[in-house]
């Protein structure tokens, strides 16, 4: 009897727990019920979502290609007013060209008349005023007719340049939003690190160009490049901006430059990209810099792509180089096209805050060889010394060497020396210089090896 009372016992506490564990069963099985009928409604949101997404993908990109149609009649607008410009200046010039036609023609016509005339004395009336102004039209029409060229080319010098906005619309992606503390505000995650293009990356001269790709799936507001010493320095910023290529002038020549760019957004910056190394050349080209030599008011005349100087006065007027240097070994030389005047023209460097409008050398700022026919002085700070015999004539070639390794200055004529090191202790950033004046032109070569130097002396 208190056996059966035991098993009526163990089985009404085992169907109690069984009954327990199956309401427990019973609110997962329930919960889940909901959790999937939760997916399912999710799956219709994210159909929902995903419709209004494109819709409004769709009228971005409309909008853009819309944009794209404005500024397509907005250039072409641009290509009109240029040929109408273009047509009216020919048809000025036609007109002109007429009129002086029409002058002369009818001057001729007339000069002819005047020669059957058989009466001495009647033509001697008029032949010293024909002669006259038979002269003065050939002059005028040598000058105005003769040399005249079209006052525009009939070419269309421009360019459209499309290729930042094809970078931009291969760029063209989604970005990837993280939710904010609260867990409802979206916003951007900060940027993956930019790709650098390595094709699109150069060097030249003293200058180097980085060109790279916006991080795929990033918003990006901008982006920082930097770029180390020359010399496996620290890096530095050179560059902050949108822009997605950057050209970095006034570079040390025969360096290697390392290169890094990152991209950043509100949220922070991102990771950097891969280095590249980029090889300033290892000599110097350069021209005359029209701008740093005082502009169209300067009194200097320049041609041949800038690497010809000339003066119309008697005042000396400085010309500057394009470059400036503060580390390394350049040289350069002049070639004299024209020495017709008792002038003293002056070959040196100068500081880019140099005088303009006196002889190279007068003040503190320029340090130069200023030669005649027959000798030279060095001058800085308007204190001349150290006379060398030896002058220049039209043909001769003056070489300017500055050594910025051993912070000094020599000259060569006729690829002689001209005397000894002229100037010492140069330190700073350094432009090849000249001062001219009326009756002398110069020529600028440049991207010459140094020559072999003593500087024992």
């Amino acid at each position: 009897m208190e056996f059966m009372v035991e098993i009526k016992k163990f089985t009404i506490e085992q169907k109690t727990e069984l009954s327990h564990n199956l309401q427990q069963l019973s609110e997962k099985a329930r919960s889940t019920t909901e959790f999937i009928q939760r997916l399912k409604g999710m799956s219709d949101k994210v159909t929902d979502s995903c419709i209004e997404f494109e819709r409004l993908v769709t009228a971005q990109c409309e909008a853009l290609i819309q944009a794209i149609h404005d500024r397509r009649e907005y250039l072409l607008e641009a290509i009109r007013r240029d040929k109408d410009t273009k047509l009216r200046i020919l048809k000025e010039q036609q007109t002109s060209c007429t009129g002086k036609l029409q002058q002369t023609t009818g001057l001729i016509q007339f000069c002819i008349e005047a020669l059957k005339e058989t009466d001495s004395a009647a033509f001697l009336q008029v032949g010293t005023m024909l002669i006259h102004r038979v002269a003065n039209t050939d002059v005028t029409w040598h000058q105005e007719v003769t040399n005249a060229a079209p006052r525009v080319s009939p070419i269309v010098d421009l360019t459209l340049d499309d290729a930042p906005l094809l970078r931009a619309i291969d760029n063209l992606n989604f970005i990837q939003m993280k939710p904010s503390k609260d867990g409802e505000e979206r916003i951007p995650a900060a940027p993956l690190a930019p790709a650098i293009i390595p094709e699109d990356c150069s060097a030249e001269n003293n200058s180097v160009t980085v060109a790279w790709q916006a991080p795929n799936h990033s918003f990006v507001e901008g982006y920082v490049l930097e770029m180390d010493d020359g010399n496996g320095g620290d890096f530095r910023e050179v560059y902050c901006g949108k822009e997605t290529i950057c050209t970095v002038d006034g570079l040390h020549f025969n360096s290697m430059y390392n290169a890094r760019v990152k991209a950043f957004n509100s949220t922070g910056e991102g990771e950097y990209s891969e280095l590249i190394g980029l090889q300033t050349a290892e000599v110097a080209w350069f021209t005359f810099d029209t701008q740093l030599s005082g502009g169209p008011c300067s009194g200097l005349n320049f041609s041949n792509e800038n690497a010809t100087v000339s003066a119309d006065g008697w005042e000396h007027r400085v010309a500057l180089g394009s470059v400036g240097f503060s580390r390394g070994i350049h040289y350069w030389e002049f070639t004299v096209d024209k020495y017709t005047a008792d002038t003293d023209p002056a070959f040196g460097v100068a500081r880019i805050d140099v005088a303009r409008d006196k002889m190279l050398g007068k003040d503190d700022k320029g340090f130069a060889m200023y030669i005649d026919r027959q000798r030279s002085w060095f001058q800085h700070n308007s204190v001349h010394e150290r006379r060398v015999e030896g002058g220049i004539t039209t043909g001769s070639t003056i070489g300017v060497l500055l050594d910025l390794e051993r912070h000094v200055l020599s000259f060569l004529v006729n690829e002689m020396p001209q005397g000894s090191v002229a100037f010492r202790d140069l330190y700073g950033v350094f432009y090849p210089a000249v001062s001219v004046n009326r009756g002398v032109t110069l020529t600028l070569n440049t991207a010459l090896d140094a020559p072999q130097m003593d500087y024992r002396h």
